[in-house]
């Protein structure tokens, strides 16, 4: 299948994030990979929804990578809702009940538990929703021109 070969060099939690932004798309999201929504902290995805929604998803490929996360409690405050994203075999009872859980593969992802809702600040929100915008523009100016000065 010519889709798996454009996969080979993916690593396992790319995988999952892939996936991940199929469904999210499905549910009207569009979303960024490995954003950072500020100095210190990258998330795997962040996602924003059809009527203003922010939400973090971490992507987790195995039990060592998740104990070896100790940032994500600083995730919350830039998020409404916090999900971690992992494959069929993962031990999802280590997970925290608190948090919102997707199962997914390279293909696509269901919500097993939604998160709970945590809702921004207005000012958090729109410098969310304009950081999200101006990366996501500097990105796909990055790929469309990559000889562009400065990318």
């Amino acid at each position: 299948m010519a889709e798996d070969h454009d996969l080979a060099g993916f690593q396992p939690g790319q995988r999952l994030a892939r996936g991940v932004a199929r469904y999210l798309r499905s549910l009207g999201f569009v979303s960024v990979e490995e954003f950072v929504p500020t100095r210190g902290l990258r998330v795997d995805l962040m996602a924003l929804g059809p009527k203003g929604e922010i939400w973090v998803i971490e992507c987790k490929s195995s039990r060592a990578d998740f104990q070896s996360d100790s940032k994500w409690h600083g995730y919350l405050e830039w998020c409404d809702r916090y999900f971690w994203a992992v494959d069929t075999e993962f031990p999802v009872e280590i997970l925290p009940d608190e948090t919102g859980l997707i199962i997914a593969d390279a293909y696509y992802g269901e919500i097993v538990r939604m998160g709970p809702e945590e809702k921004l600040a207005a000012a958090r929100r729109k410098k969310m929703t304009h950081k999200l915008a101006m990366d996501a523009a500097r990105r796909l100016q990055a790929l469309l021109d990559p000889k562009l000065p400065g990318m």
